[in-house]
């Protein structure tokens, strides 16, 4: 039986690989990590998603990285913008961790297929969702547990006109009214911070409406 644990926030891309991973795996089990995060009303629409889906989902302490970091995802007192070469959204190690603790729990339940939403076509220049990157913690992961992992990023190449269109093929663009985007933490989502405006610009793009309401488009 092939089996696959998703690293999954609730959000959109996250929500598309639980979705993908369900048609090509046998079992499915996904993770949230709990950073006390600004924007922790994502944990609440990942229970819900997970339970829509009937998928085993466990919610991981990681308080310990909002101790760690101070960035505009940790502390409400940070402004969301664009700092030097990087948003002040970018939450140092953050990826590293989570991935990493993803293998450690699938090393436990016996599991080799590590699903993440990350990616680099539209990746808010945050290096931790690069392809380079990802292959080089499948290889750490597998050198540190002498297991052989393998990490599925479905979207690292696609755009978010394109990651909407493979939500409408799998024929669930539905339920992408249960997901969170908004940095902000808003429900209805702001409609004007960066994560949003790129959401938006996707479902634009792709010619759909998004199920997910808004303060203001």
């Amino acid at each position: 039986m092939k089996k696959a644990l998703v690293v999954f926030s609730g959000g959109q891309d996250s929500s598309t690989c639980l979705v993908w991973a369900m048609r090509k795996f046998d079992a499915v089990e996904a993770i949230t990590f709990d950073y006390d995060q600004r924007h922790r009303v994502e944990i609440v629409c990942a229970k819900k998603i997970a339970k829509i889906k009937k998928i085993k989902h466990t919610v991981i302490d990681a308080r310990f990285l909002h101790d760690m970091t101070k960035n505009a995802l940790t502390r409400k007192n940070v402004k969301i913008e664009w700092k030097n070469a990087l948003p002040s959204t970018f939450v140092p190690g953050r990826n590293l961790m989570f991935l990493s603790l993803a293998g450690i729990i699938a090393y436990q339940k016996g599991i080799q297929n590590i699903v993440a939403g990350v990616c680099q076509t539209d990746f808010s220049g945050y290096p931790d969702c690069r392809d380079a990157f990802i292959q080089s913690l499948q290889k750490t992961l597998n050198l540190a547990m002498e297991y052989d992992f393998t990490m599925h990023t479905p979207l690292m190449f696609l755009t978010k006109k394109e990651t909407v269109e493979l939500m409408r093929d799998f024929g669930e663009i539905d339920l992408l009214r249960h997901t969170h985007t908004c940095y902000y933490g808003k429900r209805p989502a702001c409609g004007a911070c960066p994560a949003c405006e790129l959401r938006l610009k996707g479902f634009r793009e792709a010619g759909i409406a998004d199920p997910l309401p808004y303060e203001k488009v």
